[in-house]
């Protein structure tokens, strides 16, 4: 027994020492979100090796799906929505024209042999990758094949979206400064701490007494958003120690799942769901034109607020070139929400759907 426990420790050691040395040099190397990508890497290469320890345990995957949860819904800022002005309505019709389109193109992916609907919809929604990476097992998708495209999604448009801009907007480098936060005094980091825990866990068990799809991202983001919004947490910053600790859990989870066999299938549907990405991606260039068009803000402007993920470099292309950097932030915080708050209910509402057939059959 003693010598199966040095071994459980031995292997999660391994794991974190390999994970640790990734994040430090995919972030010296500029990669986006560096400590999920390290800990989805490293759990991948122990997992397919055979000495990958097991998955880590459902209470530690639940907290680290609340921590982000809470993370998020703390950027619903007032005065970043109040950039949208009169255009508030129009952009949230924009998003839920986007999230129509990512359902589409996930159904189409979900009729691939090799995957469901439900697990079609969650690799294909456009926005909160590594909210939906770790809430797919929880509503009974392969995590694997969610992973792929969720990562093929937002490394197609990261890749391209500076060269779009370059060339294609002939948009020119500006030294503009950093968006705005909030102006609220700081909080100690144990108030923020103390806030955070028992927003998880009253959020979390809310959402449990209502049955709401996946509790422990779904009842804190609202928790935290709406107390946010109500202004009665100014000042509260998430202490940055945190969230890589949850990308961590949350790219081990995902990461560890992964098998040779799983790699093989996850090969057949590369080129199918590239595909359906890139029909995605042009799509949501569309809705951007069409955005311009309603509200008069530019094509540079309506082609960064629907650019569908990728949150972190949209943000740095809109501060670096002459585009509003605020309208363009509100726009896509308002995707990003929305896609985290229904892409749960919409698979579970698909799940539910497709159950009886499947009993029936």
């Amino acid at each position: 027994m003693w010598n199966r426990h040095r071994e459980i420790a031995a292997r999660w050691a391994g794991l974190a020492t390999a994970s640790g040395l990734g994040w430090w040099l995919f972030a010296v190397v500029g990669v986006i979100s560096p400590t999920l990508f390290a800990a989805l890497i490293a759990a991948i290469v122990f997992a397919v090796a055979g000495i990958g320890p097991s998955r880590p345990p459902r209470p530690a995957t639940m907290a680290a799906q609340a921590m982000l949860a809470v993370s998020i819904g703390l950027s619903m800022r007032r005065e970043t929505l109040s950039a949208l002005g009169s255009h508030g309505l129009v952009v949230v019709g924009f998003s839920i024209a986007t999230l129509l389109l990512s359902v589409g193109t996930g159904l189409i992916l979900g009729r691939h042999r090799d995957v469901d609907s439900a697990t079609g919809v969650l690799s294909m929604i456009a926005g909160g990758a590594t909210g939906l990476i770790a809430v797919a097992q929880d509503l009974g998708a392969d995590g694997r094949v969610v992973v792929v495209a969720q990562y093929l999604r937002v490394a197609l448009v990261v890749l391209s979206m500076p060269l779009i801009v370059t060339y294609g907007f002939a948009a020119p480098s500006t030294t503009a400064s950093v968006l705005p936060v909030t102006s609220g005094s700081a909080v100690p980091w144990w108030f923020s701490i103390g806030f955070m825990i028992i927003v998880m866990i009253a959020g979390t068990g809310a959402a449990m007494l209502v049955r709401i799809p996946v509790p422990a991202t779904l009842g804190p983001l609202i928790a935290s958003a709406s107390c946010e919004l109500a202004g009665w947490v100014d000042g509260i910053h998430i202490p940055s120690v945190v969230l890589p600790i949850a990308f961590l859990i949350i790219g081990w989870q995902a990461g560890l799942s992964f098998t040779r066999d799983s790699l093989g299938a996850l090969g057949r549907i590369f080129v199918w769901a590239l595909a359906l990405i890139v029909v995605l991606t042009v799509a949501c260039a569309g809705l951007g034109v069409l955005l311009s068009m309603w509200t008069g803000i530019s094509v540079l402007d309506g082609y960064l607020a629907t650019t569908p993920g990728g949150l972190s470099a949209v943000l740095a292309v809109a501060t670096s070139t002459d585009s509003d950097a605020t309208f363009v932030a509100a726009s896509q915080v308002i995707r990003l929400v929305m896609m985290l708050c229904a892409a749960p209910l919409l698979v579970w509402a698909i799940t539910r759907r497709h159950r009886p057939s499947r009993t029936r059959s």
